[in-house]
């Protein structure tokens, strides 16, 4: 979206989450400040490549466990190797240069791209996300399984987008929930574009198997600006100011009752620290 001679801004979101999550308005509101916006399909999730019937080995509780360390694990494909989609995602582009903006595992990736191709980022926006290393706060349990726990095997099209549509509102900022009837709708166009559960276990296994991501966090030399809601419970405010410390000069924003979600009612605040940041790169 946006003039193609603008600056480019890519957007890169989390685990289970297409395109679409970020919504069409607020990369308008990015584009209406000079903007060009382009968001795209993570592998394993929406209408990219899926990797189908590539099986996730070995013993889920080992690697919560290394994850919890933030040792890697053996696992089909890494943060790192969807940190280089994203490379060759600009490639495919020509886009030598952009402003990188990441959403939760979208985060994740976005620390990994800004430590390891410097010289493709201009500067750098993280949204509730974490470096995943040792002994950083767990996620609550509740909001945890919301988002990695299905309606079972042979659940109904209705049956995943009522689950989908509850999960969303079980990691979601309470204070800015959406109506359930356009919670609904949303999954639906979700499901709908695309549905792959065996997707969405290897994005999870690709989050738990990278390993610590200070390493590349404190590599980072693009402006940085981290943002992060303080009702969070699936990525808790820890995980971002641990990314904070680990990015020399960055900025750190606790937006007050915003969880792991982006509320339409503070766009303005979260644009404006973003576009503020895109400001900062030389």
């Amino acid at each position: 979206m946006g003039d193609p001679d603008d600056p480019a801004v890519l957007l890169i979101m989390g685990l289970s989450a297409q395109l679409t999550f970020w919504q069409t308005a607020f990369c308008m509101n990015i584009v209406d400040q000079g903007y060009r916006v382009i968001r795209f399909d993570n592998r394993d999730i929406g209408l990219s490549t899926h990797l189908d019937g590539v099986k996730v080995g070995g013993s889920l509780l080992k690697r919560l466990a290394n994850h919890e360390l933030g040792k890697p694990s053996d696992v089909p494909y890494t943060l790192v190797d969807m940190a280089a989609d994203a490379v060759g995602l600009l490639d495919a582009l020509e886009i030598r240069q952009a402003h990188i903006v990441g959403g939760s595992m979208g985060g994740m990736i976005a620390q990994i791209l800004a430590g390891k191709y410097a010289d493709r980022v201009l500067s750098l926006g993280i949204l509730f996300s974490s470096t995943n290393q040792a002994f950083l706060p767990p996620p609550d349990p509740r909001k945890l399984k919301a988002l990695l726990s299905g309606p079972g095997k042979g659940a109904t099209r209705e049956q995943y987008i009522e689950t989908a549509a509850q999960a969303a509102r079980t990691i979601g900022s309470r204070k800015f929930a959406l109506p359930w009837e356009e919670s609904v709708r949303r999954a639906t166009l979700a499901y709908d574009r695309a549905h792959d559960p065996a997707g969405i276990v290897r994005q999870s296994a690709a989050v738990m198997g990278t390993g610590s991501l200070k390493p590349y966090a404190v590599a980072i030399t693009a402006p940085t600006v981290v943002i992060h809601g303080s009702a969070d419970g699936l990525m808790r405010p820890s995980g971002g100011k641990a990314i904070a410390r680990a990015v020399k000069g960055s900025k750190f924003v606790l937006i007050k009752d915003m969880a792991h979600d982006i509320p339409e009612p503070l766009w303005p605040q979260i644009i404006s620290e973003l576009t503020e940041n895109f400001s900062r790169a030389t």
